[in-house]
């Protein structure tokens, strides 16, 4: 027999209750939260702000202290201004796809697009910069037997050389070669090792998301033994998005 508060209420029903009372702010909480990035929403074919709404759709200001002395940041943000891209829907009906307008491998668009991260190099736990070329960093080197491909020609998806190598940048957190440097013209991009393919036969790297003129348009990185979060979007962005824009081709279905 369950214990009784009164002869209509019991322990039992009060627990119900509870979890009842508590799944529902339960709820109110998590909607509030996920409001905190991407709202108010706007009309996809006007443009049109849409309503803020009452309390549900109003996340309260978060403040997040960052390590090593680099501030805080808030979340959600406000005052953030719309980016222009240059690009334009291709129909004007709910969900047409935008279609790039400029040079898509730096506009932003689609699998080029980034986002903009901090302006700062990741952090390793000792608060230094995780990710620095291969030459500035001691106690790293290649494992014996694999080669450091200095020198080695860099080829595109035409097979035309595009540079070559002239250092590697590791992540000294995880313990592995992060991006290539390669000497293209009057200066050196980083090109990304996961997108890199080494032909040891022909002592070679070939990287085809990119043909070997369009290497040249990478983005370039401000110092010269470290890169910043925000640079690292734009690197990847930049060959990522050459899967898709390198050549028309590439834009139109496989069968």
């Amino acid at each position: 027999m369950h214990p009784q508060i009164t002869p209509h209420i019991d322990v039992a029903l009060l627990v119900f209750w509870a979890f009842l009372l508590f799944f529902a702010g339960l709820v109110f909480y998590l909607r509030r939260e996920d409001r905190r990035e991407g709202y108010p929403v706007e009309d996809e074919i006007s443009g049109r702000i849409d309503t803020v709404g009452g309390p549900l759709h109003t996340a309260a200001t978060k403040s997040f202290l960052l390590p090593f002395g680099l501030g805080r940041v808030t979340a959600p943000t406000k005052g953030r201004e719309p980016v222009a891209i240059a690009a334009e829907r291709i129909a004007l009906f709910s969900g047409a796809p935008y279609a790039p307008t400029g040079n898509p491998l730096a506009d932003g668009i689609g699998p080029a697009a980034w986002a903009e991260r901090a302006r700062r190099p990741d952090l390793d736990m000792d608060g230094h910069p995780r990710i620095v070329p291969l030459s500035a960093a001691p106690g790293f080197w290649v494992a014996r037997g694999d080669s450091d491909l200095g020198g080695w020609p860099v080829v595109g998806a035409d097979d035309r050389v595009a540079g070559s190598v002239t250092d590697l940048w590791t992540d000294t957190a995880d313990r592995l070669v992060r991006y290539i440097q390669i000497a293209v013209g009057d200066g050196a991009i980083l090109a990304p090792m996961m997108m890199a393919k080494i032909d040891r036969r022909r002592r070679l790297v070939r990287i085809d998301a990119l043909l070997a003129a369009q290497f040249a348009g990478a983005p370039r990185i401000a110092a010269s033994d470290r890169i910043t979060l925000y640079e690292e979007e734009r690197v990847q962005a930049y060959f990522g998005g050459g899967y898709l824009y390198a050549t028309p081709a590439r834009q139109e279905p496989l069968l």
